[in-house]
Formats: C-alpha cells, structure tokens, sequence
C-alpha cells in the first residue's frame, strides 16, 4: 500500500485538528463539510476506516513518532 508522506500527513492532521476547533466553536456546516472531508483523506492517506485509527496512523509516520501508542498504556 502507497502511504503518503510525512509532510503531506503533519499538514492534513493540522488542517483537520483547526476544523475540528472551528466546528466545537461555531458549528457552521461548511466547516463540518471541510472536516468531514478531511477525514476521508486522512482515512485514504493512511489505509484506515475510521477517522481515529487514521490519525494514530498519520503521527505514527512523522518523524519523532514513538513506537507504542500511548493510549494503550494508559490505565
């Protein structure tokens, strides 16, 4: 499977992250649209169905990334 690269990733996580601001803020429908969207690319870009899996995905392929997911550890 194709991955996209790091960059192409850090910017879609940022661009879905200040949707997600701007839909919690003032809920307009073209915002949840872009976001909606957004999702899907992310899910594509990272070979995940559902929007959580692709960004765990997506900061697991930036440079930095940790191996284990620290959600798995937390009790």
């Amino acid at each position: 499977m194709l991955m996209a690269h790091p960059a192409v990733l850090k910017n879609l996580i940022e661009q879905y992250e200040t949707l997600r601001v701007l839909h919690a803020e003032e809920g307009h429908e073209e915002v949840r649209r872009r976001m909606d969207d957004m999702a899907y690319t992310l899910c594509v870009s990272t070979g995940t169905s559902d929007i959580d899996a692709a960004l765990i995905a997506a900061r697991h392929r930036l440079p930095g990334a940790r191996v284990e997911d620290d959600s798995l550890l937390a009790t």
